[in-house]
């Protein structure tokens, strides 16, 4: 977390956070401070400031990550974990029972999380027959599906998404790339598939040469790079397959935006607020916060041909299946005036018929 992006609040949470584990630390760590002979009542206040106070102080500073119990219940059995190196092993004996009762509850949690596995395993045949039927786009049908019928869990996001992966990364090279009046592509006037198509060969390279030089020096190290250079290339080979197989879509009602696997987007009609196009949309920061940008980049530093202004934060699914709520999205396209002509059209009707 950059400093500059820390509110005063969060430095004030820092704060109170270092004094709540100094203190703790301090008061069986100095001999300034005498403890009782009975300091089973200080020993239980560090087990609730390093479980439940500490915790919630982290969650509150990390808010933007979102409060759940499976992170709570996270940063509690590291408390605790820390607790038992603060608190001297004669204070600690008689509540060495608390860390397995907290290990207990994330083992629950883990065997939960486990059946939602099983659960997508039995509904996933269900799942790729629909999507055949009814020909959906897979990008956005797929994880869609998987959330209404299995789980919204960030396992299961997280899994949706890497399957999606290899699915444009190994079994999508049949399919021809959606071709209509109201589809249009983001890519094919820029050098983004060459670019990508760039990486992997420098990846390739590095593989075998970092690979060999480091198995000699360390084999464990050699397989993590390996497993993650591999995991880079199937990646980058899925997000030009992704790209390639689904431009953006003026549907009816919504239009449906994405670039590869890094970023999808649906957007009604009725939520936009506000359309800037070429030399204004060119002026537009897309740093400012709260933006998105649907821009093919690669060697060259482009400019966004439309602005999309929101009326209401609408989420977008980003890497691995994360969400994220944006208000303005940028935009550039292969074929601006037709575009511009189509979705203007469609704003101006869906406004008429409300």
């Amino acid at each position: 977390m950059a400093l500059s992006s820390v509110s005063s609040k969060q430095k004030w949470l820092f704060l109170l956070l270092f004094i709540v584990l100094l203190s703790n630390f301090a008061v069986y760590r100095l001999p300034a401070i005498p403890l009782p002979q009975d300091a089973n009542g200080v020993v239980l206040g560090s087990l609730l400031d390093l479980s439940i106070v500490a915790p919630l102080l982290i969650l509150s500073i990390t808010r933007k990550k979102g409060y759940t119990v499976k992170r709570f219940f996270t940063f509690m059995v590291l408390g605790l974990v820390a607790a038992r190196f603060i608190i001297p092993a004669e204070h600690f004996a008689p509540f060495q029972f608390v860390p397995f009762i907290a290990v207990g509850f994330e083992v629950v949690i883990l065997i939960a999380e486990i059946g939602l596995l099983f659960l997508l395993a039995k509904h996933l045949p269900g799942i790729l027959r629909e999507l055949k039927k009814e020909k959906l786009n897979g990008l956005f049908a797929f994880p869609a599906i998987v959330k209404e019928r299995v789980s919204s869990h960030p396992i299961i996001s997280i899994i949706s998404a890497e399957m999606l992966m290899f699915y444009y990364a190994f079994a999508s090279w049949k399919r021809k790339p959606i071709i209509g009046e109201s589809t249009f592509t983001l890519h094919q006037k820029t050098s983004y598939i060459a670019f990508n198509i760039m990486l992997i060969h420098a990846i390739v390279l590095e593989t075998f040469g970092l690979h060999w030089w480091l198995h000699d020096q360390s084999i464990l190290l050699s397989v993590i790079l390996l497993i993650l250079n591999v995991y880079s290339i199937l990646f980058f080979i899925g997000d030009i397959q992704a790209v390639r197989l689904n431009p953006l879509k003026l549907n009816r009602n919504y239009m449906q935006v994405s670039l590869g696997l890094m970023k999808r987007m649906e957007i009604p009609y009725s939520n936009i607020e506000n359309i800037l196009w070429e030399e204004k949309a060119a002026t537009f920061s897309l740093k400012q916060r709260g933006t998105i940008d649907f821009i093919a980049k690669d060697f060259e530093d482009v400019k966004p041909q439309c602005i999309l202004q929101l009326k209401r934060p609408i989420k977008a699914v980003m890497f691995l299946g994360f969400e994220k709520e944006f208000h303005t999205v940028a935009l550039r396209v292969d074929e601006l005036s037709r575009f511009r002509q189509q979705l203007e059209h469609k704003v101006n009707e869906k406004s008429s018929r409300e």
